[in-house]
């Protein structure tokens, strides 16, 4: 299975990123980037890739004892950017310092798992929104609207193990899927 880890926000933090969204796919190019659909929107905290099944058992439990030593925090999705002109992403705002601790612990799982975890070098938390493959698409002004995006604070109250589904090849606009496999809620001793 292809696995990661990650922080999935509330409907209604995805209802208000998706109403900016919508008027970002009014701007000139937007019809040649490939968006995420907003089912899949999740912040990922440690991409884990093709995980065997013999491992998942110790992997799911060390995700939960991990859980268990971080509390809920405070977050919000907020302002937005790009990876050069390959990636445009909503950022995120609140106890950035806890989803960095988790995100290491969620890492650290991994890599004790015996898992090559795809490693990130100072965690950026970010919410990827589309993807461009057509050098004639700036991102630049898709990136500067969102910058005045602000969502509503919500409680980041679980970690969660996700299965990504590839697109169906061959299929136009066939966008991966998300299953939750296991969530675990942070700071919760019984679980």
């Amino acid at each position: 299975m292809r696995l990661f880890a990650a922080v999935l926000p509330p409907g209604s933090a995805v209802a208000e990123l998706a109403r900016q969204v919508e008027a970002l796919r009014t701007l000139p190019g937007a019809g040649r980037l490939r968006w995420a659909g907003r089912d899949g929107w999740h912040f990922t905290l440690a991409f884990y890739g093709e995980v065997p099944d013999e491992t998942l058992p110790e992997l799911r439990e060390r995700l939960a004892r991990g859980a268990r030593r971080h509390a809920p925090y405070g977050l919000r999705i907020t302002g937005g950017g790009r990876f050069d002109d390959r990636v445009l992403w909503a950022g995120a705002d609140g106890d950035l310092a806890a989803m960095r601790k988790l995100a290491g612990t969620a890492a650290a799982a991994g890599r004790r798992t015996g898992l090559i975890v795809n490693g990130r070098h100072g965690y950026t938390p970010h919410l990827t929104l589309a993807r461009n493959r057509d050098p004639r698409v700036d991102l630049a002004p898709f990136a500067a609207a969102l910058e005045p995006f602000d969502g509503s604070p919500w409680t980041a109250a679980s970690l969660a193990l996700v299965r990504s589904h590839p697109p169906a090849p061959g299929v136009a606009g066939a966008h991966p899927r998300y299953e939750t496999v296991e969530a675990w809620p942070l700071g919760h001793p019984g679980r």
